[in-house]
């Protein structure tokens, strides 16, 4: 039997990350090392969060700077991976009925291409996103990500990017070791649990964890991502969280890896 590619969930943080050797970045070189080279990546990335779910066709897609305020120099990063519109249209065919746009414009954002330049430096594995409709309840993402699940057996590897706790109001700009917020950890660590027993309900049900919710969630585009990937895993099988830690007290970059 041919081996199943794993699923990852990145919480990606600051896109410094791409250009800083700190903890975090130094953890994606790991799993760009330890994880199976895919034949391609499906990115979900809390950065394409828009009305409807299109799926990235284009040939060659652009290197997208969907930031401000941050040096020079990453602005100036291109991450020249090509694209893959027949998997494109393999996404489509799988989520079918569901009307899936092929979206020639949108390129890589950096939920997506700050974690892949420093786990596939050489931009050597063709990546394709997939939008997040703002619409939609957190159900609707978790039913997408297992009628995905089928490209984990054919070498693609399905990967989640945003974080379980993103509240860049309470955000410490000036100091990102800061001790992190209780109410962030209290959730993380609940969040934990749930995938840890295989509680996908009480995953998709995240709103109703009170004020520590509130705090961690504020939106739901960066959390969302984590339910694709919870879909995507197969009863039973192993979970793992290659990074953790958070960043200015109030992004937690915890990792979870499936399979």
């Amino acid at each position: 039997m041919k081996k199943m590619m794993p699923a990852i969930f990145v919480g990606h943080g600051s896109p410094m990350n791409a250009v800083e050797n700190n903890n975090f970045s130094r953890a994606w070189e790991r799993l760009g090392s330890t994880l199976p080279k895919p034949k391609a990546i499906l990115s979900v990335s809390a950065h394409w969060y828009r009305r409807g779910t299109a799926v990235m066709a284009a040939e060659t897609p652009r290197t997208i700077h969907d930031f401000g305020g941050f040096p020079p120099e990453l602005y100036q990063i291109v991450y020249p991976a090509k694209g893959d519109p027949a998997l494109a249209e393999r996404v489509q065919e799988l989520l079918a009925p569901l009307s899936v746009a092929a979206d020639a414009d949108w390129g890589l954002d950096h939920g997506t291409w700050s974690v892949l330049l420093r786990a596939y430096p050489r931009a050597d594995v063709p990546v394709i996103q997939l939008s997040i409709d703002e619409r939609q309840p957190p159900e609707y993402h978790y039913t997408l990500g297992s009628k995905l699940a089928p490209l984990r057996e054919e070498g693609i590897l399905i990967m989640g990017s945003g974080a379980v706790v993103h509240n860049l109001a309470a955000y410490n700009w000036r100091n990102s070791g800061v001790k992190p917020y209780p109410e962030g950890v209290r959730f993380e660590e609940r969040v934990r649990e749930l995938l840890l027993n295989g509680d996908d309900d009480g995953l998709m049900a995240y709103e109703t964890l009170g004020r520590d919710a509130k705090f961690s969630a504020p939106t739901p585009d960066h959390y969302l991502p984590l339910l694709y990937i919870a879909g995507a895993r197969n009863k039973g099988e192993s979970i793992s969280f290659p990074v953790a830690g958070f960043d200015g007290g109030a992004v937690s970059m915890l990792s979870m890896q499936v399979g």
